[in-house]
Parts: structure tokens; C-alpha cells; sequence
């Protein structure tokens, strides 16, 4: 699959905020750390000390993925000391968290990039003190300017939630609006991608009746779904990047009485995503498995750092499901009960 990010028009983000957000530090207890310099890792007795930067410290999907890192360095008797930038789309709040991490000597860095390119400088800095840099569930822009990257197949996410809108459809024309993430970002760019691969349209189909940008911020999607309404208030369709978009849309979208005329398909897969699809707010959702990117990510480090073994470089794909009660032929699926027990698992 293509993994070069292609040109897309979309509106240029806003300036980032330069604040970082601390959250947990240890837990567990302290002995001398390892150096955050050098060649990094093999063969130190000292306690292994590992970074997570996530995009923010609200999102649940991130929260979740926090609480796993946690749990797993607890597992490996390590200590995780956990950042986040201020907002989704804080670039410089993450190159300071970077810088902060490299300084109290971590030994590994696990990282969600707001900024697929506009981190890597921060990123290299650190490599080049020793310092192993994990992507998890957003890729850099290249690739490989991390040692390896831990994430949902975000482009194939995108066409399982196309193709199952495409289905549902049927034979109906699609009259589609899309509830986008922040600009720049890999995820956001392969999910949008997919999707439209999923309903076989292109950038500039006519069946595209708008887009806005939302951050996967639930209030801004639901501002973003009024305005989208107000020009298209015939649309039947609506992508959305994550579930918080969805149920900002979903929420436009039954002030305007359209409930039963647009179905929703969207992506993240959390226990509140899966029950919103019981409830038939979202009519599908593609599950992620972020505990899954911790917690690899965290083993990763701690390899790294006990003898210097480095994780299988490049794109490692954590895998997804498509989650639905409404199946359609030629999409494969699982409903919500299945769901309600494997969620973000």
C-alpha cells in the first residue's frame, strides 16, 4: 500500500501554542536512572526510564493509551513519564516535550506526532543522543525518521469505513460530508484517503457536498456539522475522522431533525464509540487497539535499553475491525457485542 502522503486542500492550521501539558510521572520505585546520551542502550543495571508524548491529555483515546504504557512499564519495572501537547495540532508543545524528556535521560521516547513532518528536527536531536523514538498510532513524514512505528493501518481504517457507508447506501447516490482531523497529520490524511477509496470517489467527486476541519474535537465537529448542514442540507452521508467528530456531527445533525436521512461511519472503536453504535448514533466504527501500541512500544524500550536490541523498523500494523450491528456483504465486520468486550483492547 502507498504510504507517500499525497497533496490535499485543506485549510492551513492556526499557529501552534508552545505550552506542554505534564501529566503522571512514576510508578514505581526509584533507583539511579539511565543516561539520556550516548549510545543509549545495552547492558545498564539502572532503572529504565521511558517518555510517552501524547497529542493531548483529553482525548480518551490517548488517556487509554497512557493508562497502558503505565501499566506496562510497571510490568517491565520501568518508569514512564508522561507529556502531552496543549491541543490536537501542538507541534511545539511536543518538540518541548522531546527536549524535556532527552534532558531527564530517558532512554526511549514513545510518540503521537501532531505533526507528522514539523517533529522530525526535535526527533533526530534526540536520536542523535542515544535516544530510541517510537511512533505510535500517527507515522512520521518519512517514515523512517523514527526506529519504528506502532499504529492502526490507517488507510485501510478508511476504506472499511467507506466501503460499509458505500453499502449501507445501496443504490442511492451519495451526497457526502466529511467531519476531517487536524492538517498535516498522517492519520488524518490516510483515514480521509481511505475513505473516499472505500466510496470509490475522488477529491473533487461532485458527491462531496463539503468538509471541515475539526481537530477530533467534539464541539468544534458539531459547530463544523451546522455549518455543512446550512449549505447541504440534503447530504445523506458523513465521514468522520474519529468519535468525538461523530458525536459532535450526530448531534448537529438531530437538532436538524435528519437523523434518519445521513448515516455516519467513523473510527477509533472505544467502549463509548461501540455502545454510541449500539444506540445507532453511529451507524459503524473501525476498532483500534491502542493498549496494543503501548504496551509494544513500551517492551520496545526496555529491549532497547536492557541490551540494545532495536524493534522490526518501519510501519508495524496493530490491526482493526470494523464494528457494526447493521452488516453489509463484502465488508467484513463484528457487531457491538463482540465489540463492547474488545474495545481498545
Amino acid at each position: 500500500m502507498k504510504r507517500t502522503i499525497p497533496k490535499r486542500l485543506l485549510v492551513t492550521a492556526a499557529a501552534f501554542a508552545a505550552s506542554v501539558m505534564l501529566l503522571g510521572t512514576t510508578a514505581c520505585s526509584s533507583s539511579t536512572s539511565g543516561g539520556g546520551s550516548g549510545d543509549g542502550g545495552g547492558g545498564s543495571d539502572a532503572e529504565v526510564k521511558i517518555g510517552l508524548i501524547t497529542k493531548t491529555d483529553s482525548n480518551p483515546f490517548f488517556v487509554k493509551m497512557r493508562e497502558a504504557a503505565q501499566e506496562a512499564a510497571d510490568e517491565n519495572g520501568a518508569e514512564l513519564i508522561a507529556l502531552a501537547g496543549a491541543f490536537d495540532g501542538d507541534n511545539e508543545g511536543q518538540v518541548a516535550a522531546i527536549e524535556n524528556l532527552v534532558s531527564q535521560g530517558v532512554q526511549g521516547i514513545l510518540i503521537t506526532p501532531n505533526s507528522s513532518s514539523g517533529i522530525l528536527a526535535a526527533i533526530k536531536n534526540a536520536r542523535d543522543q542515544g535516544v530510541i523514538v517510537i511512533a505510535l498510532d500517527t507515522a512520521t513524514d518519512p517514515e523512517d525518521a523514527v526506529d519504528a512505528t506502532f499504529a492502526t493501518d490507517n488507510f485501510a481504517a478508511g476504506v472499511a469505513q467507506g466501503s460499509w457507508v458505500k453499502a449501507t447506501l445501496g443504490d442511492t447516490e451519495p451526497k457526502v460530508l466529511m467531519l476531517d482531523g487536524t492538517p498535516g497529520g498522517t492519520v488524518d490524511t490516510f483515514r480521509h484517503d481511505g475513505f473516499l477509496e472505500g466510496m470509490g470517489l475522488e477529491e473533487d467527486s461532485p458527491e462531496i457536498l463539503g468538509m471541515e476541519n475539526t481537530n477530533g474535537d467534539q464541539t468544534k465537529a458539531q459547530t463544523a456539522m451546522e455549518n455543512l448542514l446550512q449549505r447541504a442540507p440534503e447530504a445523506n452521508a458523513v465521514y468522520t475522522i474519529n468519535e468525538p467528530a461523530a458525536a459532535g456531527g450526530y448531534a448537529a445533525i438531530l437538532a436538524a431533525g435528519l437523523e434518519d436521512q445521513i448515516v455516519i461511519g467513523s473510527i477509533d472503536g472505544s467502549c463509548t464509540g461501540v455502545e454510541n453504535v449500539k444506540k445507532g448514533i453511529i451507524g459503524a466504527t473501525v476498532m483500534q487497539f491502542p493498549t496494543k501500541m503501548a504496551e509494544q512500544g513500551v517492551e520496545a524500550v526496555v529491549a532497547y535499553a536492557k541490551d540494545g536490541t532495536k524493534p522490526k523498523s518501519g510501519f508495524n500494523d496493530t490491526g482493526s475491525v470494523l464494528i457494526t450491528d447493521k452488516p453489509v456483504d463484502g465488508v467484513e465486520s463484528k457487531d457491538t457485542a463482540w465489540g463492547a468486550e474488545n474495545c481498545w483492547g
